[in-house]
């Protein structure tokens, strides 16, 4: 895994159309553009985070077209990755459905290097809209049952949660990197120690991070 400060591998996966080029965008540029083309592949884009003690965290979000999940070429994607957002549109529910089938394709696939699976942050996204069919309790549920380390709402159209979305995914990606410092703190292989984070992970939940 990279130093605290990256650059972080994020890999942003999902359905077509549910918003990811916009939520990369919304991200890194803070723009929308509703008349975005679709992804064809897998595109890239940059960001550095100033955060705390000086500290610059520097992202590579992997922008993956939603037809990969069919193609081989997603092993080569997802390599070396050291977190993942799998994004839905809170409108559709078939979308929903499908983040289990991109989860268990990441999975099969990819892991960080001590073998635990790449920690991952479910997306409910185009909370703007009105038309909202799925229940909250079932996003919960999913979230629970497959091992996401949360999950939130988000609009790339009016930037709702956007950033912190990201945030709690970067408080995550150090708080594994605190742990895995003190691991080998404990095997004698360490002697410093270059990060402080405050105890245990981030809070699980949906609403939980939207507040």
């Amino acid at each position: 895994m990279p130093g605290p400060q990256g650059p972080h591998k994020i890999l942003v996966i999902g359905e077509p159309g549910i918003g990811k080029t916009s939520l990369i965008r919304r991200y890194v540029d803070n723009v929308f553009d509703k008349n975005y083309t679709a992804t064809l592949g897998v595109d890239f884009a940059l960001k550095v985070v100033p955060w705390d003690n000086g500290m610059q965290i520097q992202l590579q979000l992997w922008d993956i077209a939603g037809q990969e999940r069919f193609s081989s070429m997603t092993r080569v994607y997802y390599k070396q990755a050291t977190a993942c957002v799998i994004i839905f549109d809170i409108t559709r529910p078939p979308t929903l459905r499908a983040v289990n089938r991109w989860k268990a394709d990441l999975d099969s696939k990819a892991s960080l290097p001590n073998g635990d699976p790449i920690p991952c942050l479910l997306v409910a996204n185009k909370c703007d809209l009105p038309d909202r069919p799925i229940p909250k309790e079932e996003i919960q549920a999913l979230c629970d049952e497959q091992g996401y380390i949360g999950w939130i709402e988000t609009s790339a159209k009016e930037d709702v949660n956007v950033n912190k979305a990201m945030r709690y995914l970067i408080e995550h990606i150090l708080y594994l990197h605190e742990d895995d410092m003190e691991d080998e703190e404990d095997s004698g292989s360490v002697t410093n120690r270059t990060l402080k984070v405050d105890d245990g992970p981030p809070s699980k939940g949906g609403c939980a991070l939207c507040k």
